[in-house]
């Protein structure tokens, strides 16, 4: 654990917030915020507490909200929960209808909420919902809020938070079919329509994230030892876009991962079947 402070140190550069930026650019302002019940949208939610904003929290388990809301509006913040599970279509129009009904409309949208799955393809031959939930919650959900919800962002002059991935820019790695797939649709979607929604006014940002310490990898063992981001560090970050509206957030060494993944795309390969076969042979 020692190696991998040292790792995350070198890796994951401080991030520095400008306070009175931050609460200038927010006060009185509404925010959309999925997947708001654990990690990287408990702790952003905790982080804004302090700012006259109105936080609307998404999640499905509406215990957890609860206590999310309790403790934010312990400082300065309004909170408002709004239990549901994304990845269902009826529950996604719900939520529309009660955010179109919002009196001061909406301002903000960080999308986060998501879902990872590491597994074999050879695991996964009678799992078919692997994919169709990771696509619903990745890709389908973001895409169907954000097409209801433009309008309200144009009238505000919003902006867009998107939380993704490295894995999304880089060359995919094995065992990670369904994840990588459905974000990097959701990635692609969104860069294609940044433009246009610049053009009305509405700001796009997305964070490219490494592996953060969040419950969700927590039953993937092969992470538990590798540096990582932590939940605390990813909501600094997203702090941060939130009043500097950068059109792009990443680690300080993915450009040459980028370039890597580019230019030695047939050694990467070759190397990727290498590892998989070996672990394939000790089974």
């Amino acid at each position: 654990m020692a190696g991998n402070s040292v790792w995350n140190s070198v890796l994951f550069s401080p991030v520095y917030t400008n306070e009175k930026k931050l609460s200038s650019e927010l006060r009185g302002k509404t925010i959309l915020l999925t997947g708001a019940s654990s990690g990287i949208g408990e702790q952003l939610a905790y982080q804004l507490a302090g700012c006259s904003v109105h936080m609307i929290l998404v999640a499905r388990r509406e215990e957890e909200l609860e206590q999310v809301k309790k403790e934010v509006e312990k400082e300065t913040a309004q909170a408002s929960i709004y239990p549901a599970d994304l990845r269902n279509k009826g529950e996604r129009e719900e939520l529309l209808a009660y955010l179109h009904a919002l009196p001061d409309g909406l301002d903000i949208i960080v999308s986060n909420a998501g879902h990872s799955i590491l597994r074999p393809i050879s695991d996964s031959l009678n799992r078919y919902y692997d994919f169709t939930r990771t696509v619903d919650i990745n890709y389908l959900a973001p895409v169907h809020l954000l097409l209801s919800l433009i309008p309200l962002l144009e009238r505000k002059h919003g902006h867009i938070i998107n939380i993704s991935t490295i894995n999304v820019l880089l060359l995919p790695v094995p065992y990670g079919a369904a994840y990588q797939a459905s974000k990097s649709a959701f990635d692609a979607w969104l860069r294609s329509a940044a433009p246009e929604l610049r053009a009305k006014g509405i700001a796009v940002t997305s964070i490219y994230l490494p592996l953060v310490h969040t419950p969700m990898i927590q039953p993937t063992s092969a992470y538990q030892n590798v540096p990582a981001l932590s939940a605390d560090h990813a909501a600094d970050l997203i702090r941060r876009a939130l009043y500097t509206k950068k059109k792009k957030l990443r680690p300080w060494w993915l450009p040459f991962a980028e370039w890597a993944s580019l230019f030695g795309r047939r050694f990467l390969e070759y190397a990727m079947e290498r590892v998989v076969r070996k672990k394939e042979k000790k089974q």
